[in-house]
Parts: C-alpha cells; structure tokens; sequence
C-alpha cells in the first residue's frame, strides 16, 4: 500500500528524558512489571497483563507524549492482530484437540506413545514435547503445542506443572521457522535482506541449540541418571532434528523446515527404540502410580488400527498446512484496512519514516487452515454435530480468561511499538559496542516476551538489528538472524503462550509461577545464542551466509 501524506503525523520520541540511558530504563518499567508480577509474585496472566498494559498506556502518554486518540487506535489495532492471527488459530487448534479427545483418537495417541516410550519419562518428553511439539508449532503455533503437548504428558503421568514446563522448555527451536516459514519471511520484508540468506542463517545457528535439546529436556525430567539412561534416544532425537533443520533451511528455505524436521526426528526415534530401549529403573516413570493406572486401562499392543486412529488428525493438520501455505503467495479476498489515525501517523524517529498501520484480514489465515483440518477430521470419523457443538463450547470456556490476557499483553506489545518506548529500547542497547552480537539475541528475547510470537519479534527489531550491523560493520545477515534465534528462548515466558499453554491442565491462575520456574532456563537459552552470535562475528564469521 502506498504511503499516504499526512500532516499531522506525530514524531516518535526517541529519548524523551534528554538522556538515553535513563529513557531506556524508564522503558523497561512495563516489562519489569509483568516479571515482577507473574514471576515474583505470583500472579495470574491477565493480572499482570492488565497492570502491564496500564503502566505502558500511562507512560505511552506521559513521558512519551503519544496523543491519546493514537494510543487507542494502538491498542485497537493490536487486540484485531490477537483476535484473528492469534487467537482464531488457538481456538480452532484446541478445538480439534477435544474433538479428538471426544472421539478417543488423543487417547490412542497416548497409548502409542506410552508403548514406544516404555514407560520413561524422558523419552516421553522427547517424544511428545520435543518431536510431537515441534510439529503442532510448524503447524499452529501460538501456545498450541505447549496446551496440547502439556495435557499429553499428564495424561502419561507427569504433574502439570512439570508438564507444562518441559512443554515450554521444548517450544523453542521450532519457533524461529514457525508454521510455513512466516517468521523468516517476515524477517525479511523488514529488513530487504535475502530470504533464502536469513533462513540459512538462522540453520546455522539453531541446530546447535536443537542438538542439544533433548538432552537437556531429559536432565530436567530425570536428572544425571536419567540422562545417562536415555542417552542414545536424546542423541538421535536430536541429531535428526537438527541435521534436517540445518540441511532444509539451507538447501528449501524456510518454509516447510519444522515439518520436515519433527517428521524426522519422530520417525528415527521410533525406529531406535524399536531395536533399543533403556534398562528399566524405579525413577523412570513420571508418576509411578499414575503410570501403573494408564497401563491397566491399556491393552499393552496398540493395534496399527489405533496408531492410524491415534495419528490421522496430526496428519491432515500437517498437509493441509503444507498445502495452505501457497494461499500466501497469492492472498485471495484479503482486505486491507488502514487503522484510522495510525497508520502513516506516526514517524519513526530512529529510521525518519511513516509508521505503517495497515490490517491485513484474510478469510484464508493459518485459522482457517486449521478449521478445514478439523471438518475433515470430523468427516472421516463420522462425528456427530452435536460432538462439534459440545467440543466448541467446552474450547471458548477454556479460553475466556488466557484469550483476554492475550489480549491485553498484544495490544501492550502494539502500543510499546507505536509510542517508541521500543525503539527507545532498542537504540540504548545498540550503543553497546562489540558485544552487540550478545546484545542482539537479548533483544529478540525482549521481543518475544512481549510479543509472543518469533515473527512479531522480528517485525519489532529486525530492521534496528540490521541498522547497528552497519553502524558496528558487522554482518547484517548475521545480526537479524540472531534477533530470530534468540526470540525463542523469550518465547519460553512469553505471557501469551503461557496463558495458552496451561488451558488444558487445570493452571489457569497459576501462570506466575510456571514462569518462575522457567525464567533461568529461558535466560541461559538467550546467552548460548548470544555468546554463538559472538563465535560467528568474530572467531568464525565464514559461518555466515
């Protein structure tokens, strides 16, 4: 859409304190405040959305100077992203979860799971958090996977909340390609930097972190013993994953990377532990008695009847995607709706440029996508309307109070975008120097956080990343991939996805303190990306594209 002239454009305040330090600090206050609230004190998602959003809406108006009317069509056009791009895919993917909870086919799935697992918790998580998660977020993203791959690992014994945190732990490494590339792609409609660069790039940095992962998933689960027990499963698990991530977003690009490298992962997994499983031992099983109950509710085969049962939802989901994903190339019945007041409004005073508004509505999102997956499900398994109807239902309770707190923490991430407080942010951390490569992958996971989403990160600094790369003469390929690897370690803590996440396992409320126990793994994922940043600056630069 071409810039429109406008003559009362507001000019974004870069340092409204005349000192850019103290104005990057009062920028923070927002985010300390939804840390401090959900994990310090404990509070629920939407309490500290709520106050989060309010200390940004304040000081948006106060130190800022943003015009009121432009702090509403902000939030406005933030709570219209969360409800169509966010959160009708959220809601189509939990429905066609308790669709196939109501038809029994998750309960399949279970049962195969608990059979190729042997009972062990940590290849349980692998299986299901690690190779299974990685597929829904290729597939739906946004906190589906952790929602779904939580009330798996319940249902095979885990207690919630340790669910729910390897499910996070997990939804990392697949969140920098995301559902048919859109994050990479996104990166690189900011930046003008080459697509099939970024992707390898960011395969270049990634598959280090995807290596590894599986057994640090098996450490949190089972400890140094469980590790050594596992072992070989952790290693294939993560050497197929991350060879394939490394091998399609170099060779393909990036948009069927996730796909590709869960179906991989899976299937080598499976076929190991079909010629080798670990010695059995009294601390493998998640939950000894809850295990023991599973098992006598189970025959101890599953037929390949059930394994096709339990699958055939995942499936279609993955092949619809794939399929989906050409309506991106060519966008039908899209409708762009400039937000009123905003868009061309604002002047971004780091780049001297209009600040676009413009919302995107297609009838044909990765939702609908979605949608189409779960009519075909209910076709082939004959399921009656009323089971649709009572699925539905039970989908929009489930979501009341994580769909507000979505929310709220989007239009705060829209409104700190649009007041400047970003850019602020942004720039003070940019004068850094030559630690700037560590520097970067904090910013992605500062993006993320608010954001909660990889691709919205990378709208937000991705174009600030390549800017100091030329100011510092580093690699601007290398700077905006590293603002991409690093927003999946924010993504761990994200209120968003962790509002979304514990739908499904009874935490609703207790969203403070499953942050609390993954904030330092989230901040140890951030410096492994930001210290390989640093190798492939100055030590390895010919690592780069």
């Amino acid at each position: 859409m071409t810039p429109v002239a406008n003559s009362q454009m507001w000019s974004q305040l870069l340092d409204p304190l005349h000192a850019l330090p103290a104005s990057a600090l009062v920028a923070t206050i927002p985010l300390v405040i939804v840390l401090v609230l959900m994990g310090v004190l404990r509070k629920s998602g939407l309490v500290a959305a709520l106050f989060g959003l309010g200390s940004t809406a304040a000081l948006a108006a106060m130190v800022w100077q943003m015009p009121v009317p432009l702090i509403g069509w902000s939030l406005a056009y933030g709570f219209a992203f969360a409800a169509w791009s966010i959160l009708w895919v959220v809601f189509n993917g939990l429905w066609l979860y308790n669709l196939t909870i109501a038809i029994g086919s998750f309960d399949r799935l279970r049962r195969w799971i608990a059979e190729r697992a042997s009972g062990d918790a940590c290849i349980q998580a692998t299986l299901v958090a690690f190779c299974f998660g990685a597929l829904l977020e290729g597939n739906a993203g946004f906190g589906v996977p952790v929602a779904i791959t939580a009330f798996l690992l319940v249902g095979l014994g885990f207690q919630p909340r340790r669910a729910v945190l390897v499910s996070l732990i997990a939804n990392t490494v697949p969140v920098a390609f995301g559902g048919v590339g859109v994050p990479i792609v996104a990166l690189a409609g900011v930046t003008g930097l080459d697509v099939m660069k970024l992707s390898a790039a960011v395969g270049r940095q990634l598959p280090f972190l995807s290596l590894l992962l599986p057994a640090y998933l098996t450490l949190v689960v089972g400890g140094w013993s469980g590790l050594r027990r596992t072992w070989p499963v952790a290693l294939v698990a993560g050497g197929t994953f991350a060879t394939a991530q490394f091998l399609v977003s170099n060779l393909w690009g990036p948009y069927a990377t996730d796909v590709v490298s869960a179906l991989t992962s899976t299937f080598a997994t499976v076929l190991w532990l079909r010629v080798w499983s670990p010695e059995p031992h009294p601390d493998s099983a998640p939950n000894p008695k809850a295990s023991h109950s599973a098992a006598s509710d189970s025959p101890t085969r599953v037929s390949l009847r059930d394994v096709l049962t339990g699958w055939f939802p995942w499936a279609v989901l993955s092949v619809v995607m794939i399929g989906w994903s050409y309506f991106q190339l060519f966008p039908i019945a899209q409708r762009l709706v400039p937000i009123p007041r905003l868009h061309n409004g604002v002047l971004i005073a780091l780049y001297q440029k209009p600040y676009s508004a413009v919302f995107a509505f297609q009838p044909l999102a990765g939702g609908t996508a979605v949608l189409v997956s779960l009519l075909v499900t209910a076709v082939w398994f004959r399921v009656a309307p009323r089971v649709l109807l009572d699925t539905a239902v039970k989908t929009l309770l489930q979501l009341r109070v994580p769909g507000l707190s979505v929310l709220m923490i989007v239009g705060l991430a829209y409104l700190y975008n649009y007041s400047g407080m970003a850019y602020t942010l942004g720039a003070a951390l940019a004068g850094v120097g030559p630690v700037f490569p560590f520097v970067s992958s904090v910013l992605g996971w500062v993006a993320c956080f608010l954001s909660g989403s990889d691709t919205s990160a990378n709208l937000l600094f991705g174009n600030l990343q390549v800017a100091a790369a030329h100011q510092l003469n580093l690699n601007p390929i290398l700077m905006a991939a590293t603002n991409s690897s690093g927003a999946v370690a924010g993504k761990m803590i994200s209120p968003q996805n962790i509002a979304v996440g514990v739908t499904t396992v009874g935490l609703i409320g207790e969203e403070g303190r499953v942050l609390q126990s993954a904030f330092w793994h989230s901040i140890l994922f951030a410096a492994l990306i930001g210290l390989l940043a640093c190798l492939q600056a100055y030590v390895v630069p010919g690592m780069m594209p």
